[in-house]
């Protein structure tokens, strides 16, 4: 049975597989402590038995006493070790899980990575990892250590009386039996309490990320009754959880109290009539106390196994979450088309899962230099424009090519280095304004800085700030106005010197004078490399050489600004409607 339990515990993604090998030496290290140490224990009944034995024969007692003695010391030498031994491997099977998880999240499919909530990761990441360990270190350990103790305990008692051994295995079964069918129905109430868990991050962390439309609809009564049902959810599978493991002890105890009182009445009428000597029955009666705490303690670990079951599956379910990949190169040989442009569009169709088609035949190109204007309605697929060309989805049809490189078959890292974006919603994090700036290129100088923040005039912004570079921003870029956070990405993206450079709605948030300076910034970029911008203002659209005209899905025309304005009606319609409002 305790091989069918521990079999339980197999995992299912190899990254788990990896974990657990690495860790096995000392896992296995720890339990063979433990084992030892249980066999001192085991021991000691027998050298108390070997003691009243000596007294009642009226021989020395100092032997069974010495033994006594190292008896109790290897027990508790032993035991101490193998705790420390088990605990640090199981820090160290939480570090690499974490470790790993991290890792696959970061290289996540950003389209798999979008399907999950942001506080179930966080829950799995952080709450059931740390179940990992109570699965694959404490409760195996003492599954093995507890089993091994139980097992050897059982054929002493044998080997002292047979047919108390088989009174006392005949309770002990009936109570088992009713442990392990406990057992199975802690894991399912734990996993759905798992889920439940997970669900009240959500909600949490749903709520955290809009706190000030929260506050400003006066929404939060409704918001904390939905948390509260959340989080009440949760408490309740996890009392059902607690209750149905808290059963798992009285009922061994039950058992073993049965045992207990059986073996005494039985025990005693045998040594009445001789059948049996006093000191055996003490040495049996010692063996079935030391029994009792390794059997609670053994399905008390079977409970722990199941919760911890569990988590794992939830770990696992991230472990193999889909990745960003280069696969395909192996498979096709590179398609090259032509270098005269940095970017091109190949009759590209695309959609989000089962959605509706988003864009539909999508062919145009983009020079090596100037500026490329994107415009057309809400819900066009201007933004889909570029997350395709940064390799965050893959088109359904047709393709996509970077200075004559199809982009399914590029290095990441290279497309990567190629390509600055800077979003709509400016993500400036945690941190000093200092390494924010720095992050898509930890090693630039200071040249570098300087260049770019003269480039989108943060240098003024910095210069009025007693900390200069090294001011803290909170979350979300707290500390910074929006257009200020703007002009910050758009200096992180500048700041590696890439060939394309992707701006969605930059100047949205800037006023008219911010928005003067940063056309002309983007201006001068804009001669060494090819600036793709997604703009509603007709001072932005103005400036580019080539103007792209979206309409559901389609490219409707591309031109000049004066050109559009005569040839194509919807562009005309744009420019005296949405760009003159947003001007």
């Amino acid at each position: 049975m305790l091989w069918r339990l521990a079999g339980e515990v197999r995992v299912t993604s190899p990254t788990m597989g990896l974990i657990t090998r690495r860790k096995r030496r000392l896992l296995i290290a720890g339990v063979l402590l433990g084992m030892f140490g249980a066999a001192a224990a085991l021991a000691q009944p027998i050298a108390i038995g070997e003691l009243i034995a000596s007294i009642s024969a009226k021989r020395s007692v100092a032997v069974p006493i010495i033994s006594l003695i190292v008896f109790l010391c290897l027990d508790a030498v032993l035991a101490a070790a193998q705790a420390f031994l088990v605990g640090h491997v199981g820090e160290g099977i939480v570090f690499d899980c974490r470790r790993e998880l991290v890792g696959r999240l970061l290289g996540a499919d950003v389209a798999e990575f979008n399907r999950r909530s942001q506080g179930d990761l966080l829950t799995r990441s952080v709450t059931d990892t740390a179940l990992v360990k109570v699965a694959l270190a404490n409760s195996l350990a003492i599954l093995f250590v507890e089993g091994f103790m139980v097992v050897g305990g059982a054929v002493l008692m044998l080997l002292v009386d047979p047919l108390l051994t088989a009174l006392t295995i005949g309770c002990l079964t009936i109570a088992s039996l009713l442990c392990i069918n406990l057992a199975r129905r802690v894991r399912i109430v734990a996993m759905r309490n798992r889920e439940e868990t997970g669900q009240f991050a959500t909600e949490l962390q749903r709520v955290l990320a809009a706190l000030p439309t929260v506050k400003a609809c006066r929404a939060e009564k409704l918001e904390k009754k939905r948390i509260e049902d959340a989080a009440r959810r949760a408490r309740l599978s996890g009392i059902k959880v607690g209750w149905l493991s808290a059963a798992l002890t009285p009922t061994m105890n039950i058992g073993m109290q049965m045992s207990l009182v059986i073996v005494v009445g039985a025990g005693m009428g045998r040594v009445a009539i001789g059948a049996m000597p006093l000191s055996s029955l003490t040495t049996f009666i010692m063996l079935l106390f030391y029994l009792a705490s390794p059997l609670v303690m053994f399905f008390m670990a079977i409970g722990q196994l199941q919760q911890a079951r569990a988590a794992i599956r939830r770990v696992d379910e991230l472990l193999i979450i889909e990745q960003e990949s280069d696969s395909r190169k192996a498979l096709q040989s590179p398609s090259v088309g032509s270098v005269e442009f940095a970017v091109q569009f190949e009759d590209v169709g695309f959609h989000y899962d089962d959605r509706p088609e988003m864009l539909r035949g999508v062919t145009f190109d983009v020079p090596l230099r100037g500026i490329t204007a994107v415009v057309g309605r809400s819900g066009a697929g201007k933004t889909t424009l570029f997350q395709l060309i940064e390799r965050f989805y893959r088109p359904r049809a047709g393709r996509v090519l970077l200075f004559g490189e199809d982009i399914a078959l590029m290095d990441l890292a290279k497309l990567r280095r190629l390509v600055g974006y800077a979003q709509q919603d400016s993500v400036a994090m945690r941190g000093t304004i200092r390494e924010n700036l720095l992050y898509a290129d930890p090693s630039a100088d200071q040249g570098n800085i300087d260049r770019v923040l003269d480039v989108t005039g943060l240098r003024e912004v910095i210069e009025t700030l007693p900390a200069g570079l090294r001011t803290e921003l909170g979350d979300q870029g707290y500390g910074l106005s929006g257009g200020q956070r703007q002009r910050l990405c758009i200096a992180r993206a500048l700041l590696p010197r890439p060939a394309v450079l992707l701006l969605d709605e930059v100047t949205s948030q800037l006023d008219s004078e911010s928005e003067q300076q940063l056309r002309g910034a983007i201006r001068r970029v804009s001669a060494d490399c090819a600036v793709i911008v997604i703009a509603h203002r007709i001072s932005t659209v103005m400036d580019a050489e080539q103007i792209i005209v979206l309409e559901d899905g389609r490219v409707r025309a591309v031109g000049k600004h004066n050109e559009l304005l005569n040839s194509d009606e919807l562009y005309s319609r744009l420019a005296s409607t949405q760009f003159a409002a947003a001007n």
